[in-house]
């Protein structure tokens, strides 16, 4: 099977992006500043430079914002909810979970959740679909995240959708809760957008990641795309699943390979 590749950039390469350091203070300067503090009272030189980021609030997080833009939605309205815990619901303003953990029957959706690349999806058509969604989210009043793993996995799974109360708490109680580190990209991102034209697809590719030791890798990502009139949840676990399991599939047969090759 044709697979496309693409190339994650380390994230160190984006510290410099200033284009360099600040100047250092000339002792005229430096003098000065000593003046000037020197007749400050006590109780404000003790006051540290602020580390926070002005004007963020629920919904308005910089660093979940940034990681949204790498995943190809950008949060116009400033309203998305990174959620990965029932908490976070009330915080989005939503209902918690009636039953958690949730498990949920998707067999029957399968069928109706092609790969692209398949008979039934060529890639151009998951693209272009892909990208309209992508647009329509980010001009959606408020987008709502859940994260966590895929069942009984630890496969990375992120939910960027414009549906509140009809989907995110389900998907919040049927996700395995993972532990919440900074935002990055996940292995599978699932665009879920409610009113729109019915799609359902999914696509798995190859790309390379640079690892802390500055090696090249070659992991698999898998891409959900769900939209419709009211999206089900059933849809979206089955997209969640026919995903793990080709991930799962590449990650053994790279395994092998490498066995393979070591042995020769």
């Amino acid at each position: 099977m044709n697979v496309a590749v693409r190339t994650t950039l380390s994230r160190a390469a984006g510290r410099t992006a200033s284009g360099g350091s600040a100047a250092a203070p000339t002792s005229g300067s430096s003098m000065y500043a000593r003046q000037f503090s020197a007749g400050l009272p006590e109780s404000i030189t003790r006051v540290g430079q602020a580390s926070a980021f002005p004007n963020e609030y629920p919904g308005q997080n910089y660093a979940f914002n940034w990681c949204l833009n790498g995943d190809g939605v950008t949060p116009l309205k400033k309203s998305a909810f990174r959620i990965t815990k029932p908490l976070e619901l009330k915080i989005a303003g939503l209902t918690l979970p009636k039953t958690s953990p949730l498990n949920v029957n998707a067999k029957r959706e399968r069928s109706a959740m092609p790969e692209a690349g398949g008979d039934k999806l060529d890639f151009d058509t998951f693209d272009d679909v892909l990208q309209s969604t992508k647009d329509s989210l980010s001009m959606s009043d408020s987008l709502f995240c859940p994260e966590g793993y895929a069942p009984g996995s630890r496969i990375g799974v992120r939910v960027i959708s414009n549906v509140g109360n009809e989907l995110a708490p389900d998907l919040v109680a049927y996700l395995d809760r993972a532990p919440k580190r900074d935002p990055k990209g996940q292995a599978i991102t699932c665009y879920v957008l409610s009113g729109a034209e019915e799609f359902s697809g999914y696509a798995i590719e190859e790309v390379e990641e640079t690892t802390e030791d500055g090696s090249i890798e070659a992991v698999s990502v898998a891409t959900v795309v769900v939209s419709g009139k009211s999206p089900s949840l059933k849809r979206v676990v089955a997209g969640i699943e026919l995903s793990s399991e080709g991930l799962e599939a590449d990650a053994k047969e790279r395994e092998e390979k490498k066995a393979a090759d070591e042995a020769a």
